[in-house]
């Protein structure tokens, strides 16, 4: 691609995720810049999109946004209708990476293992508490709105008493809500970017937090959370969990860079919880701590995101 041409760094947006989806903005925009690419940054205003593309001339777009819009489809599905190339996956695999309900089930079908999970949806009658303890027979449990990212509206409900306060706390972010069986285990992810058409998995990150649940502080505070890279696994796990994380890439029909979180249990079996599809890429985030490991540099990784953005139905 020609570094004259405009690359547009779309961020920000009205989702619950604005704010560290501006930090991740920032720091890619000057990376590229870094780079020598020619950036202009947009603060995603929906209605307006089609035109701030047009008045800074963008020949290409590096898609920051976490959350709606940026994460659900709707940002591709306009980027294709005006032939401008993105980074990142297309509209149905973004969607799905976004919908934890519909990624699950269709990990199901496919056979890739995930938490035991109940899906409820907004608006009809449930008694949250009996059908969770009768499905699950134990706590805590783990409820998630089904379309938010960077772990709002998570809970780990650890007492029945809570059950229903989680559930309205989660009903107030997603139409639907995904409650799951907890998983005691190491958590750990896996960003996989593409080479020469193939999907490849980075070093696997076990993630520790210090408040012993990773929450949105735990996620965005300095300090709060330890990170292993490369996780401590020995090689067949390591291997197990790597290949896990590539079958969730392609069964969702991911693209560009992804990471997929997992959790593996005491007898080393690994969980699939879900999939990002724009992964955070700040000072704390998971994919550059990965792409480092393997010495590739932040500015690096952003080009080679950068060089990856392609329409995804041509």
């Amino acid at each position: 691609m020609n570094k004259n041409d405009v690359v547009a760094v779309i961020m920000g947006g009205p989702s619950a995720e604005r704010e560290i989806s501006l930090v991740t903005g920032a720091a890619i925009a000057g990376a590229l810049r870094e780079k020598g690419y020619n950036v202009a940054e947009i603060d995603l205003e929906p209605k307006k999109l089609a035109l701030q593309l047009e008045e800074c001339s963008a020949k290409v777009v590096f898609n920051a946004v976490h959350g709606m819009y940026g994460e659900d489809g709707r940002l591709q599905t306009l980027l294709e209708m005006l032939e401008i190339p993105y980074t990142g996956s297309g509209m149905l695999a973004s969607a799905l990476g976004m919908d934890k309900a519909a990624s699950k089930r269709i990990m199901q079908a496919a056979g890739i293992a995930t938490p035991k999970s109940l899906i409820f949806v907004k608006g009809e009658t449930h008694d949250f508490c009996g059908e969770i303890l009768s499905a699950f027979k134990k706590m805590p449990v783990v409820v998630k709105p089904a379309t938010q990212g960077s772990s709002i509206g998570v809970e780990i409900v650890k007492n029945d008493t809570d059950i229903n306060s989680a559930m309205e706390k989660a009903f107030t972010y997603s139409r639907e809500v995904v409650v799951e069986e907890f998983i005691q285990g190491k958590e750990l992810t896996v960003a996989i970017m593409q080479d020469g058409g193939m999907a490849v998995a980075l070093p696997v990150i076990n993630i520790v937090p210090h408040s012993g649940v990773y929450d949105f502080h735990s996620k965005y505070t300095k300090g709060e959370t330890e990170y292993l890279v490369p996780a401590p696994l020995d090689k067949e796990t390591t291997r197990h969990v790597q290949e896990l994380a590539v079958a969730t890439y392609k069964v969702l029909g991911c693209s560009g860079v992804a990471r997929v979180d997992v959790m593996l249990d005491e007898a080393g079996k690994g969980y699939v919880l879900e999939a990002n599809t724009v992964p955070g890429m700040t000072a704390t985030s998971l994919v550059p701590k990965a792409a480092a490991a393997v010495g590739i540099s932040f500015p690096d990784l952003c080009e080679k995101i950068l060089l990856s953005a392609s329409l995804n139905d041509k």
